[in-house]
């Protein structure tokens, strides 16, 4: 019998990329159960994947 050592696994953070009603983007970001506020005016999309990513590590290095 094989038994599957993956059950119910759960990422640490997850990043969500929000268009605003004013044309902007922004980032939401969910890391151990904690979401925090909406961030940033970005005007582009990946400029808000970027910033989302730098502040996900560092709140992985801050542990």
């Amino acid at each position: 019998m094989i038994e599957d050592t993956a059950v119910n696994t759960k990422p640490d953070a997850s990043i969500r990329i929000e268009k605003r009603m004013n044309g902007r983007w922004a980032f939401v970001l969910s890391y151990r159960g904690v979401t925090y506020p909406a961030e940033g005016q970005f005007s582009t999309q990946l400029q808000a994947q970027a910033a989302a990513h730098v502040a996900m590590k560092l709140l992985q290095k801050r542990g």
